[in-house]
């Protein structure tokens, strides 16, 4: 009789130990550690409050966006001089990696690895539920412009969030006409 009560109270405790170390907390604890091992790893220059509009961005700059845990900003390319307003049609092209060494990337640059480009309406989270994206339009301000994110799993897509996972996009947009 004492070797069953053992026994069970031995199980209880390692199914008890193996729930908690999957909490969404320690996801998001794993996460943030992941995010800051990129950034150190690629020796990234964290600029804390947002560059003027003619700054000229240095290869390893990224902008910390203010109001958004962990989510990250590099204009590569500045666009042509038509602004993206609210409800534009925003046509992209992208590239979508994790944050680990040696990661896959997810291409969707071109017709070959994607006949159409995604589209969305800018401003509605409806069309694209991944904040992120809206977000770095925001900051992108022009049609034409590219840039490279790194969004944490609380303003990416759903299947992000749901998964607590993090990832770099190279995003390139264009104003649908």
């Amino acid at each position: 009789m004492n070797k069953q009560i053992v026994f069970f109270l031995l199980t209880g405790i390692m199914v008890l130990s193996s729930c908690q170390s999957n909490t969404y907390s320690s996801l998001r604890s794993k996460e943030v550690k992941l995010i800051e091992n990129y950034i150190s790893r690629n020796q990234l220059n964290i600029l804390t409050e947002e560059p003027a509009e003619d700054y000229v961005w240095g290869e390893k700059d990224y902008y910390k966006v203010n109001g958004y845990d962990d989510m990250y900003f590099h204009l590569r390319q500045r666009g042509d001089s038509t602004p993206v307003v609210a409800n534009d049609i925003i046509v992209t092209r992208y590239k979508k990696f994790r944050l680990e060494e040696n990661a896959d990337t997810l291409s969707y640059w071109n017709t070959l690895d994607q006949p159409y480009p995604y589209e969305f309406q800018y401003g509605n989270t409806s069309s694209c539920e991944c904040v992120g994206w809206h977000i770095a339009v925001q900051l992108m301000q022009y049609s034409g412009a590219e840039c490279e994110i790194i969004i944490p799993s609380k303003q990416g897509f759903d299947a992000d969030q749901m998964s607590v996972t993090p990832y770099v996009y190279i995003m390139h947009i264009k104003i649908k006409n």
